[in-house]
């Protein structure tokens, strides 16, 4: 039987699979910022702010109004995990716990009963560009799951392990692991009411560069009925078992067998997606993931009754300031990490 079962485009927004619900990849190459951390006004001109998508000039400014990103903002009943390469990210929630975050970077939120949060990609840079590129991928959480407290967890890019492979002195391949297992290694623990805490679940989130004519091997999952899905998603293509998947396309992996990948001619970059399927319905609507209709309509009840414990912040777009503010974390019980 082939590896490759399906070979998909992929755009800014990827098709995903149980357990996975939806995966974006920003890729906004911002201009110099100004004194207040946003693009000149003049380039604000045309734009359609508040639901600024359209990529003009090679950005966009998305939901914010000065600064680009996501102002407040409700979710329930899934996980969101947002994985930063470049640029930078301020975090704020209505736990009180807020963050700034990049340069390889991820966040990990169980939104669970419910949570509130911003996220907002200063400009810090008023002398060059500020470059941003971060993948958010929504991870489901079963039924029994979805209504647990919310919880925010900071996976450091100091802490994320990393494996490098390559034959001799020939090309290589470097694996970030994210989530999951990879020869051995493991990623940083998620938070406590994850679907991937379980083992039987196999999640696994990597990140993968190989260079010109590199050889990866992705090991067989540890357990049948495992989704795996492979994204093309930067420079040449990847040769999946003799199967070629090029840039800006998907595939759907057999994940029972042990895939070879060989690099194109040139370098390649790709994320790996796995994980068992929850197998459960999915009721969808805007911020809200839950099994039911009914319980859509109730997250959309609670929401406007009690504003999931209120909004803690001056304002509903937050940041953190100039570059001299670096990365950091501020949890809820007001533990506090700075990097």
């Amino acid at each position: 039987m082939n590896t490759v079962r399906q070979v998909f485009p992929i755009g800014a927004q990827w098709p995903t699979l149980d357990p996975f619900l939806f995966t974006a990849h920003h890729l906004d190459r911002y201009p110099a910022g100004t004194e207040t951390f946003g693009p000149d006004p003049a380039l604000l001109v045309g734009r359609h702010m508040c639901s600024d998508f359209e990529g003009k000039d090679g950005w966009n400014m998305y939901h914010g109004r000065e600064v680009p990103g996501f102002p407040q903002h409700p979710h329930r009943g899934f996980e969101t995990i947002t994985y930063v390469r470049t640029g930078l990210c301020d975090h704020t929630d209505s736990m009180g716990a807020a963050a700034r975050f990049g340069q390889g970077d991820t966040q990990w939120v169980t939104t669970g009963q419910g949570v509130v949060h911003a996220e907002l990609f200063p400009l810090v840079h008023r002398d060059r560009p500020n470059t941003l590129e971060l993948f958010q991928i929504w991870l489901n959480l079963p039924a029994k799951d979805k209504m647990v407290p919310a919880h925010f967890k900071m996976l450091w890019s100091e802490e994320t392990p990393r494996v490098e492979r390559r034959d001799g002195d020939g090309p290589r391949s470097e694996i970030t692991i994210i989530a999951g297992e990879f020869d051995g290694k493991s990623g940083q623990a998620p938070p406590p009411h994850s679907w991937a805490v379980r083992e039987e679940a196999a999640i696994a989130v990597w990140h993968i560069r190989m260079e010109a004519g590199a050889k990866l091997v992705l090991p067989p999952s540890p357990a049948d009925e495992v989704n795996r899905a492979l994204y093309v998603f930067d420079g040449s293509e990847i040769v999946v078992d003799g199967e070629p998947v090029r840039s800006g396309h998907g595939a759907v992996l057999r994940s029972t067998v042990a895939a070879e990948l060989v690099a194109g001619d040139g370098p390649v970059e790709a994320m790996v997606l796995q994980g068992r399927p929850i197998g459960e319905p999915v009721a969808k609507h805007g911020p809200f993931v839950m099994n039911t209709e009914a319980e859509i309509r109730q997250a959309f009840r609670d929401y406007q009754e009690t504003q999931f414990g209120g909004w803690p912040w001056p304002e509903d777009a937050p940041h953190h300031g100039g570059a001299e503010q670096g990365r950091f974390a501020k949890h809820a019980d007001g533990r506090r990490e700075d990097r």
